[in-house]
């Protein structure tokens, strides 16, 4: 089902960042090693009660005559456009300012439902300008304070009164797979050259979403579901040229689907931005499959050579199938679908308790891990608890002496002894008698 969003727009320090951590339950600031993790996260996912929800920060719009401001502008109402609320974040303590006016402007041109979350409200000059704000000329109105946490209950009751429960929609069972990847990679050519190559058969039943295009086809008498996220070029090249939101399309078609394709090209090489896009499919927990497209244009370097490339930029990818091809001339087209027909295999794989276990004792045997203040990890159980990906518990005596070299050398054994190509693996570690 599609996911609905939110977007918080307003000026600049009015507390919107402050606002985001709360609904989304977390601070988000990834300050992990992890290659390709972006360290400053505009996009979320939220739950309240039985509600699900995408959640978006915008910077801060400023009418003052700087590009960047202008930028800043084109995001925000990138944002509005894919959201189906905006939280429109005003400061209390200020009062209206010609910058909430601009904002104001662009959110009743934007036709979305506007809640107005006016912030600082612990502060006693805040509630002198309270009601100065309903000349902005909205219908709703909550106070709350970020800083102090009051409000937020009303604010969410607010946001989600038009939300249906995630539970009471039924899922569809046929697997999704989305095209991910910055701007002109080929994505869209990409999808048309796969739609019309020999073995697949393009259905006439077609969901469409706002966030994107679905497309049923049938291959090898099986039927998925195609998301194709390419639609972001649509409103031209301004929304090309911000690259933090042209991730919005793929972050959403990377909720909904069960297999990413990774569109890199292998004209413009390999560049952070891709790396990004790519660490969001992994946290998530989606099978994936690195697409080098436009491999026609490539003369200096073999397919060896350039996978070589691939890894090399791609560490926390080590997993994924490489598939090179072009949309432009259709060669090695072929090669995508075998590769998605393998990887859901993998993503919905399930071993048996008996021949987990006994693995992953050898493992332990082979290399048992070191002690730490007098005591050594043990492990005494292990079972699989879900697919998509493929989820493992490990009973243990103290998961505070897992290290985490150890939890990849573990990962590694699984993967040498179970085809676990194209998805990530979760792992984790519960103390004996821990729920």
């Amino acid at each position: 089902m599609r996911i609905p969003t939110i977007a918080l727009v307003g000026r600049p320090n009015v507390g919107k960042s402050t606002i985001f951590n709360k609904i989304v339950g977390k601070k988000i600031a990834i300050i992990e090693d992890t290659p390709g993790v972006t360290r400053d996260r505009l996009y979320s996912e939220g739950n309240y009660n039985d509600y699900r929800f995408n959640v978006i920060d915008t910077g801060g719009i400023d009418v003052s005559e700087d590009i960047f401001n202008s930028e800043i502008k084109v995001q925000a109402e990138i944002a509005i456009k894919e959201s189906d609320v905006v939280v429109f974040v005003v400061d209390g303590i200020d009062g209206i300012t010609s910058n909430d006016l601009v904002v104001r402007d662009l959110l009743r041109k934007s036709d979305k439902r506007v809640i107005v979350a006016i912030n600082k409200i612990d502060n006693k000059l805040s509630k002198e300008h309270l009601y100065d704000f309903y000349e902005l000329g909205f219908d709703t109105y909550i106070p709350v304070s970020a800083e102090h946490n009051i409000g937020f209950y009303e604010l969410l009751d607010e946001i989600v009164k038009d939300f249906r429960e995630y539970e009471d929609v039924e899922e569809d069972d046929r697997l999704k797979i989305s095209l991910i990847g910055r701007p002109n990679v080929g994505k869209s050519s990409l999808v048309n050259a796969l739609l019309n190559e020999e073995r697949v058969i393009v259905s006439d039943v077609a969901g469409t979403t706002r966030d994107s295009i679905d497309t049923v086809f049938s291959y090898n008498k099986e039927e998925f579901v195609i998301i194709d996220t390419a639609g972001m070029r649509k409103k031209g090249r301004v929304f090309e040229s911000i690259e933090k939101y042209s991730l919005l399309r793929s972050l959403k078609a990377i909720d909904r689907s069960d297999i990413c394709l990774l569109v890199i090209s292998a004209e413009e090489g390999i560049i952070e931005h891709d790396k990004h896009i790519a660490s969001y499919a992994l946290e998530k927990g989606k099978g994936l499959i690195i697409v080098v497209n436009k491999w026609d244009t490539v003369t200096d370097m073999d397919i060896k050579e350039y996978t070589k490339l691939v890894r090399s930029e791609f560490q926390f990818l080590t997993y994924a199938p490489i598939v090179f091809t072009s949309a432009t001339t259709k060669k090695r087209i072929h090669t995508i679908m075998p590769e998605v027909v393998k990887v859901k295999e993998n993503i919905n794989r399930e071993i048996k308790t008996s021949v987990l276990n006994r693995v992953i004792m050898d493992a332990y045997a082979l290399n048992i891990p070191p002690s730490y203040k007098g005591k050594r990890l043990k492990i005494y159980f292990v079972n699989q608890k879900g697919t998509k990906p493929p989820r493992f518990i490990f009973q243990v005596n103290s998961k505070n002496l897992v290290h985490f070299s150890y939890e990849r050398y573990l990962e590694n054994k699984l993967r040498e002894n179970f085809d676990f190509e194209g998805t990530p693996i979760e792992i984790i570690f519960k103390n004996k008698n821990e729920e």
